[in-house]
Order: C-alpha cells, then sequence, then structure tokens
C-alpha cells in the first residue's frame, strides 16, 4: 500500500493542499526535462509507456481499495501528460551546457509545453473531456493527460516550427 501511493502521488506531491495537478506537473517537468537531456527523446517516450502502464494498474487498485475514482492526489496522471508532452516537441538532443541557450529551444519548447499541458488538462477540450467524464478505473484517469499532453506536444512543435519558419523569412 505504501509503494502504491507513493508511486500515485509521484513522491507525495499530489498530496499538495492547494493545485496537486499543476505540483505533479512541476515536479514532471524537470524529471522529464533531464532524461531528455541525459538519455534522449526515445527513452523518455518508452519509460513514459511503461509507467503509463504501470500506473493503470496501480489506479485500479487504489479505486478498488477507496471507491474513489480519479483522487485529486494522484498526479502521477500528470507525469505521464507532461512526459508524452516533452518527447514530442522537444525532441532535441543537447548537451547540458546547452540548456541555457535560448536559441536551441529546449528551454522554451519545455516552457511552452507545460503551459499547453495544463491548459489541455484543465480545460479538458474535446475527446480529452470526453474520456475523462465517461472513461473509468486506471485507463480513465490516464487516458485524458496521455492525450493532452500528445496535443501539447503537437501544439508545442507546430508553434516552434511556425517560428522558426518565419525567423527564415524574415532573414530575405
Amino acid at each position: 500500500i505504501f509503494m502504491n501511493y507513493f508511486f500515485i502521488t509521484l513522491g507525495y506531491s499530489g498530496l499538495a493542499p492547494k493545485a496537486p495537478g499543476t505540483v505533479g506537473t512541476l515536479v514532471s517537468l524537470p524529471l522529464g526535462m533531464l532524461v531528455l537531456i541525459y538519455f534522449g527523446s526515445y527513452t523518455l517516450f518508452l519509460a513514459t509507456l511503461l509507467i503509463s502502464i504501470l500506473a493503470i494498474g496501480e489506479i485500479n487498485k487504489y479505486e478498488e481499495r477507496t471507491s474513489i475514482h480519479d483522487d485529486k492526489r494522484i498526479v502521477i496522471d500528470e507525469l505521464a501528460g507532461m512526459w508524452f508532452a516533452l518527447s514530442v516537441a522537444p525532441a532535441i538532443s543537447i548537451s547540458t551546457d546547452e540548456i541555457m541557450n535560448l536559441e536551441n529551444g529546449f528551454l522554451i519548447q519545455s516552457i511552452i509545453a507545460f503551459v499547453l499541458f495544463r491548459y489541455f488538462d484543465i480545460t479538458k477540450p474535446s475527446i480529452i473531456g470526453r474520456i475523462d467524464r465517461e472513461v473509468k478505473g486506471g485507463i480513465g484517469v490516464m487516458g485524458d493527460d496521455i492525450i493532452a499532453g500528445f496535443l501539447a506536444g503537437i501544439t508545442t512543435a507546430i508553434i516552434w516550427q511556425s517560428w522558426l519558419y518565419v525567423q527564415i523569412l524574415n532573414l530575405f
């Protein structure tokens, strides 16, 4: 029970008295960035898939034990969403000394992905809201955040590529 709760609350970050989802996402962001820097986007993507699969089972166990669906203290779904966004958006290889170089886009894309993920996770547009309302158990808890993460990552990539395109046009 202890390890289950530690895992689904992301090291107890989900116990934050205010905005546990945002706190969980803020904990997830630098962890995901570190995985990107040291291991790359493929590793981050695969680690997120593994964590998501494990989380579905652990959330099911928690919900069975407590009869609480989508408890606000469960924030492992925020980690999955944020990491999926990061694995899709700033999928560039950089070294640790290049992190603060704004020209490579890593830091900017990471921040944009964070903001967009929180926006999609909070507002729950379209299929994200439908999954949140209609799908029960661990798949429902994880599903809306996974889709929000992919949407945030794709939108971040589009914004970044559009910015680069405008910069190229300005050169001529």
